[in-house]
């Protein structure tokens, strides 16, 4: 049976309460295992959770040149 916070729609998740989005909560979540694990599992997964995108700006109904960026852990 759902109390009545849950019924009225009060319930907010904790991470939602602490004014995070879901993303920034999986995030810390994610790298919280990935530091727990012992080698040579960590550094693997360390080095998975790199990205690398490219940014195209757009002028005149045209791409301009893309430009490669990196984000990912600070070792």
């Amino acid at each position: 049976m759902a109390s009545p916070a849950a019924a009225a729609g009060l319930a907010v998740p904790f991470w939602r309460s602490a004014g995070m989005t879901y993303i920034t909560y999986s995030n810390i979540c994610a790298r919280l295992v990935r530091n727990c694990l012992k080698e040579p599992h960590r550094s693997e997964a360390l080095a998975r959770e790199k990205v690398h995108f490219t940014v195209s700006k757009w002028g005149e109904g045209k791409p301009n040149k893309p430009t490669l960026r990196s984000d990912g852990a600070e070792a």
